[in-house]
C-alpha cells in the first residue's frame, strides 16, 4: 500500500467548501434563534455614566439589553496563556480601559433589530485622560515579563562593538497590526440545563471550553464548544473571545440560543492585534564579515490588562554565531487593547529588524548579503550551545539562490532602471521555533472496516483535516478512504490549539500513538492516546524551522509607488505531509509578509487614541493585484524524535518576508526603509 504521507492531496473537505455546504459558526441553524449585536466604548479611558435602555427596549424586536449592571457576574480567577487575562471579564463594571471595549449587549429577535437597537443605545461617559502614544523610551516602560524569551548576555558586547570593523547601529520600527481573518468572529450558545452548549469561530475549542467553565463558575464537563469550520484566525481566534462570552451572558438571562457575531470594524476593535514595537539592534563584524557582537533590545505595547510577550529576540539567540549576543525585552503599558499572538508573533517584527540590520553590515562592508550570512552559521546554538536537531538554513540559501539567479546581482545599489522604474533585490534567513504540545486522541475500530479517530484539532482553512486523515491512515496501515476524521469539537479530549505552528506536530503525534496501541490489540476496539508522558522525553536541543526568503521590487522614485514582481521562499519544515497544502501555506505566509512589508498599519487619532482605521476601506492589505506569482518550495528535512520528523509551516512564510522586500527597496533606490509599512510618501523621491 502506498503511504498517503508525503504526497499532494486536495482537501477532504473542499467540495462543501466551493459548494457552500460547509457551515461557518454564523450560518450553523439553531431553534428559536435570537441575536445579540455589542456597543462597543467610544472613549479610550474612562467610566460609564449611564446606558439609557429605556430608549430603546420598546423598539421592534427588542428583548432587553444587558450592561454591567445586570450581566451575570464571571469568575475573576479566569485567566489566559499569557495569565489573568482583563479581556475577559466584559461588563463587569463601569470602567472603560480602552477604546473598542464592549460595554453593552442589544438582543432582539432579528440581526436587524439588535443592530437598530444597538445604534440607538445611548452611553454617555466621564471621559478620562488616555495615553495611548507608543515609544520606545516611554517612561512607563519596564522590563517584559518573560514566558519564552529570556534576556541574554553571553560574552561582553561592548568589548566586542569596540573592537569591530564596521559596526551597525539603528532602530527599526513596525506599526500596529490586526490579524484580519476573512471569517469575522461568531459564537452562539444556549443551555440545556446547566450543561452550556456553544458553537464558535476559535482556534481551540478545548482551552477555550476550560476558559468558558471557569468563567461561568461550571464544571469542565458542563461546557462544549463545536468549531466545525473556521475561516481563518490569524492568532485572533486563540482566546476566549468577546463574542462567545456574551453570547453565553445572554442566553442565560433570555433562556435562548442567543447569536453573536462581530461586524468589520468591531473585529478589528475589539479582538486582538500584534503590537507596534519599537527596536534597536546593534552589530558589529570584522572586515572578513565574521560577526563580534549582536545587541537587540525591544520594546512592545501592552494593556495593563494582560501581560503579553512579543518576542521579538527570540531569532537572534538563533540564527547566526557570534562571540557576543544580549538581547532585551521591555514593554510600554498604554490605554489600548491588550495585544495578543499574531502571525509568527514576535518572529515577524524582530526578523524584519535583524535582518533588515544584517543587510546593513553587508552594505557596509561591500559584502555579498548571501555570503555574510553563510560565513556567519553556526554550530550550535549562538546562545543556548545545544546542538541543533536538524538545521537546513544553507540548504534554503543556496538553493533559493541558484533558483532566483542571485549570483549575477549587482549589490551596488540603484543600479538597475527599466524606464522611469528602479529595480531591487533583497533577500532574508529566518528560523521558527518548532516542536509539538500534549493532545490526546482516540481511534475507534468499527465493523465496517473503517476506523474513527476522534481529536480535538481545530482547522483554520489551512488542511488539518486532509494532513491528520494522511497520518492515520499510515499509521493504521489502510487507505485514506477508511478514516473517518472528527475534529473542532471540545469534547474530544483535551487538543492543543491551531497556533505556534505545532498544531499538524502535537495531533498527529496522538494519532500515530493512538493507532500503535489499536494495532497492538489487533485493531480491535476503542484505545486513547495522550503524548504528555512522551515529550517529556524528548532531548534538549536547539528546535527550529528554517527559510530564506528572495524578493525582487520595482519602485517608482516619482509616485513611491512599490511593486514586488518576484518572491521566492525555500523552506526547510521538516518531512511535508501533503505539499499542496504546505505550499499553500508557505505561499499565504508570503502574501502576509507582503501585506506587512507595503500596507499594513493600524492607526490611532493621537487626541482620541481610537482607531481611525478599523475597516478595509482603512486598513490596507494586500489585494490580489498587489501579489506576484510566487514560488516556493521545501529542501530534504527531517526533525529527529518526533514521529514522522514533521515540525510547523504555519508562520515561517510570514516571518523573512517583510525583510526581504524592504532589502530590496534599498537595492533599487539606495534608501534604507526603517519602519514599516513601505508607505507612498516614505519613498517617494
Amino acid at each position: 500500500m502506498k503511504n498517503a504521507v508525503g504526497v499532494a492531496q486536495p482537501r477532504v473537505e473542499g467540495r462543501a467548501k466551493v459548494t457552500g455546504a460547509a457551515r461557518y459558526a454564523a450560518d450553523v441553524p439553531v431553534p428559536g434563534l435570537a441575536f445579540g449585536v455589542v456597543v462597543l466604548s467610544t472613549v479610550s479611558r474612562g467610566r460609564v455614566l449611564d446606558v439609557d435602555v429605556s430608549a430603546v427596549q420598546d423598539m421592534a424586536g427588542v428583548l432587553g439589553v444587558i450592561d454591567h449592571r445586570n450581566a451575570p457576574r464571571l469568575d475573576p480567577a479566569a485567566g489566559g496563556f499569557f495569565g489573568p487575562d482583563g479581556q475577559l471579564q466584559l461588563l463587569q463594571d463601569e470602567v472603560i480601559p480602552f477604546a473598542g471595549r464592549p460595554v453593552a449587549l442589544v438582543v432582539a429577535e432579528t440581526l436587524e433589530q439588535a443592530r437598530t437597537a444597538a445604534e440607538a443605545l445611548p452611553v454617555t461617559y466621564d471621559e478620562e485622560p488616555h495615553d495611548t502614544a507608543f515609544s520606545a523610551d516611554h517612561p512607563a516602560s519596564r522590563p517584559a515579563v518573560t514566558i519564552f524569551d529570556e534576556p541574554v548576555d553571553v560574552g561582553d558586547v561592548e568589548a566586542e562593538l569596540a573592537a569591530s570593523s564596521v559596526v551597525v547601529e539603528e532602530r527599526y520600527r513596525t506599526p500596529e497590526e490586526h490579524c484580519s481573518a476573512m471569517e469575522p468572529h461568531s459564537a452562539t450558545a444556549w443551555w440545556e440545563g446547566e450543561r452550556l452548549e456553544a458553537i464558535d469561530s476559535d482556534q481551540a475549542p478545548f482551552s477555550i471550553a476550560r476558559t468558558l467553565a471557569t468563567l461561568f463558575s461550571l464544571s469542565p464537563d458542563l461546557v462544549h464548544v463545536r468549531t466545525e469550520h473556521v475561516g481563518g484566525g490569524f492568532g485572533s481566534k486563540g482566546l476566549c473571545g468577546p463574542q462567545l462570552i456574551l453570547a453565553a451572558m445572554a442566553a442565560l438571562l433570555f433562556g435562548r440560543p442567543v447569536r453573536v457575531t462581530l461586524t468589520r470594524p468591531q473585529v478589528f476593535l475589539a479582538t486582538a492585534m500584534r503590537p507596534a514595537t519599537d527596536q534597536l539592534v546593534r552589530i558589529g563584524a570584522d572586515a572578513d564579515g565574521r560577526l563580534r557582537a549582536i545587541h537587540h533590545e525591544a520594546a512592545f505595547e501592552i494593556s495593563p490588562l494582560v501581560e503579553y510577550l512579543e518576542g521579538c529576540t527570540e531569532l537572534t539567540k538563533t540564527l547566526y554565531a557570534a562571540r557576543a549576543i544580549r538581547t532585551r525585552l521591555s514593554a510600554v503599558p498604554l490605554d489600548i487593547l491588550p495585544p495578543y499572538s499574531m502571525r509568527g508573533p514576535g518572529a515577524a517584527p524582530g526578523s524584519f529588524a535583524l535582518e533588515s540590520a544584517m543587510d546593513e553590515v553587508a552594505e557596509r562592508l561591500g559584502v555579498d548579503p548571501l555570503e555574510l550570512r553563510l560565513r556567519n552559521e553556526p554550530v550550535t546554538g549562538p546562545v543556548s550551545g545545544l546542538p541543533f536537531s536538524s538545521r537546513n538554513l544553507v540548504a534554503c540559501l543556496r538553493e533559493g539562490a541558484r533558483r532566483f539567479g542571485w549570483d549575477t546581482r549587482d549589490h551596488r545599489p540603484r543600479r538597475r532602471r527599466e524606464g522611469a522604474l528602479l529595480t531591487g533585490t533583497g533577500l532574508a534567513a529566518t528560523s521558527f521555533s518548532a516542536g509539538a504540545f500534549p493532545s490526546s486522541a482516540t481511534i475507534t475500530a468499527e465493523p465496517d472496516g473503517t476506523f474513527t479517530v476522534a481529536i480535538g484539532a481545530t482547522d483554520l482553512g489551512t488542511g488539518a483535516r486532509t494532513a491528520l486523515t494522511a497520518i492515520a491512515a499510515d499509521a493504521l496501515a489502510v487507505g485514506t478512504e477508511r478514516i473517518r476524521l472528527r475534529i473542532s469539537d471540545s469534547g474530544l479530549g483535551p487538543a492543543w490549539g491551531a497556533g505556534g505552528s505545532r498544531g499538524t506536530t502535537s495531533w498527529g503525534w496522538a494519532i500515530i500513538e493512538a493507532a500503535e496501541k489499536l494495532r497492538a490489540q489487533g485493531c480491535r476496539g476503542t484505545v486513547t492516546a495522550d503524548t504528555t508522558g512522551s515529550l517529556g522525553g524528548l532531548p534538549a536541543r536547539e528546535r527550529h524551522s528554517f527559510s530564506a526568503v528572495f524578493a525582487e521590487v520595482t519602485v517608482d522614485p516619482m509616485t513611491g509607488e512599490v511593486r514586488v514582481r518576484r518572491l521566492l521562499g525555500m523552506f526547510a519544515v521538516g518531512r511535508v505531509v501533503n505539499p499542496l497544502m504546505a505550499r499553500s501555506q508557505v505561499v499565504g505566509g508570503m502574501i502576509g509578509g507582503l501585506s506587512m512589508a507595503l500596507h499594513e498599519e493600524g492607526l490611532r487619532d493621537p487626541v482620541s487614541g481610537r482607531h481611525v482605521n478599523a475597516d478595509f476601506a482603512g486598513y490596507h492589505i494586500a489585494a490580489h493585484a498587489d501579489v506576484p506569482d510566487i514560488e516556493a518550495d521545501f529542501v530534504p528535512d527531517h526533525e529527529p524524535g518526533i514521529p514522522m520528523g514533521v515540525k510547523g509551516a504555519g508562520e515561517i512564510g510570514n516571518v523573512g518576508t517583510a525583510a526581504a522586500i524592504a532589502n530590496a527597496v534599498w537595492h533599487a533606490t539606495g534608501v534604507r526603509q526603517r519602519s514599516l509599512p513601505i508607505r507612498l510618501d516614505r519613498v517617494l523621491e
